[in-house]
């Protein structure tokens, strides 16, 4: 595949591996990107060319978010979905290539059995509307999706199937998690908190970033829509989710919210001023509202904007009415925290880069690591693991870590978080032994297998890379960038 495919994605086959997710339509004004000749071909697989009209219907379907839409134009965004677009195709010409079909009938049992249309534990036809009808999806849209995801799946399959996974692989998962290894560590907690953040340069972080040192305030409004209030019925029938579905799409064509709740006669509860933590100004929590809703309700960023919440089986309309923003004072001890917290943090990552280059350099050897412990007045302890569970004083990801270390060698660990460091020195490592056909050797072949699987698929996805010469018009998906 030609060359400027590289700076779109490395793989775009590999991307693939992920489901389709279906989304509802969102129109945008295209502005003047629809022209005659090869400005309209965005790009081209082999001799397929793929329209400017073809790739922006796929981008409709992705329900971007204003940000994103509005950011168009100043990232590689359009460059990513494109890449994620072509891989599809490639895969779509993989799949007519080998003969992969889902007939009606497959596709009736995907269907039935998808525990989703499940009522009384058996398919329920009214649960598979009612899903149709919320998603705001045909059923032959829907329908021709999953067929696409089986296809898929099946192709996939077809690339790693009756894979076998020789011996020392399985066994070399293995070692990676079941040892007995005796170290020697450093904490590093005391190491970092003897560089205190100054006055000074707390003040410096604070004046650099004044604008994220705020509470914001939102006043909400929200009503519960039911069947009786469509009509008098109790029940969440299909004649409740038309008229749902009716009311969602007079939002959509731009009704408010107060005429939206008069004509369906909703009571609209509105709640003034309030924090992320439910408190209002006085720091009153409040108290009318689940926390779950609230949340929901109080993510929506654009005021004045209403939209309908599902949650647990019910529905609001709901509206954010306005957002304010206060600045906070910098003797505000939440904002001290944040500015004694960031200026560690920082402190941190500079310490550890200082420690991992000499390491890196072979500077630091055991005479170093006891040397450093001297110096900065900090112990050496022993110890010795048994089991990736033995988290007294290592998480999880740190004990991974250390169990990939060759004996004699010093390094320094993180946790996930950058929370804790450590300095770590690999003594004696003791492998454990495992049993052919035992329920671990199983687990352990399971987990070569999916490894291997994956360095299949990235081979054939060479093998596509040189097999679909693709070709991309820079200039189309710069218009197209700048269209929004």
């Amino acid at each position: 595949m030609l060359t400027s495919i590289g700076k779109f994605s490395k793989s775009f086959f590999i991307k693939l591996l992920v489901g389709i997710i279906i989304l509802p339509f969102v129109f945008w004004g295209m502005g003047d990107v629809f022209r005659g000749g090869s400005q309209n071909v965005i790009a081209s697989i082999d001799s397929e060319k793929i329209s400017t009209q073809e790739f922006v219907k796929y981008l409709q379907r992705l329900n971007l978010n204003k940000e994103q839409i509005k950011n168009l134009p100043n990232t590689n965004l359009i460059e990513k979905i494109l890449s994620e677009y072509i891989g599809k195709k490639v895969m779509s010409l993989e799949i007519e290539r080998l003969g992969i079909v889902v007939n009606d009938d497959s596709l009736r049992d995907i269907i039935k059995n998808d525990k989703s249309f499940f009522k009384d534990e058996k398919f329920s036809r009214t649960e598979y509307e009612k899903f149709l009808l919320t998603s705001g999806v045909t059923a032959p849209l829907f329908e021709a999706n999953i067929a696409e995801q089986e296809k898929r799946r099946q192709f996939l399959s077809s690339i790693s199937g009756g894979t076998v996974v020789p011996e020392i692989l399985i066994i070399n998962e293995f070692k990676k998690e079941n040892q007995i290894k005796s170290i020697q560590y450093i904490d590093l907690e005391k190491y970092h908190s003897k560089d205190k953040p100054t006055e000074k340069s707390k003040r410096e972080l604070y004046e650099r970033n004044k604008n994220v040192f705020f509470t914001e305030f939102k006043s909400l409004k929200y009503a519960e829509i039911t069947p009786e209030k469509f009509g008098g019925n109790k029940e969440y029938d299909e004649i409740f989710f038309k008229k749902l579905d009716a009311l969602e799409n007079n939002i959509l064509d731009g009704q408010s919210f107060n005429e939206a709740a008069q004509n369906s006669n909703l009571d609209v509860i509105l709640i003034n001023k309030v924090t992320a933590n439910k408190e209002d100004k006085n720091k009153k929590k409040i108290e009318n509202i689940s926390d779950t809703l609230f949340k929901k309700i109080y993510s929506m960023n654009n005021s004045q904007t209403p939209e309908i919440i599902n949650l647990g089986n019910k529905y609001y309309l709901a509206e954010v009415l306005n957002i304010e923003k206060e600045n906070r004072s910098i003797n505000d001890p939440e904002v001290q925290r944040a500015l004694n917290a960031q200026l560690s943090f920082e402190k941190k990552i500079e310490n550890n880069n200082s420690i991992i280059k000499e390491i890196s350099m072979g500077a630091f050897d055991k005479s170093s690591f006891v040397k450093f412990a001297s110096v900065n007045k900090l112990e050496i302890k022993d110890y010795k693991i048994n089991n990736l569970k033995q988290n007294e004083i290592f998480s999880e990801d740190v004990l991974k870590q250390i169990f990939k270390q060759k004996d004699g060698e010093i390094n320094l660990i993180t946790n996930n978080t950058l929370t804790k460091s450590f300095l770590v020195l690999a003594s004696k490592t003791k492998y454990k032994n495992l049993k052919k056909g035992s329920n671990e050797y199983e687990q352990y072949e399971a987990k070569a297998r999916l490894n291997l699987v994956n360095k299949i698929y990235q081979s054939h996805d060479n093998n596509l890379n040189e097999k679909y010469k693709v070709k991309f018009n820079q200039r189309t998906i710069e218009r197209v960038k700048n269209s929004f």
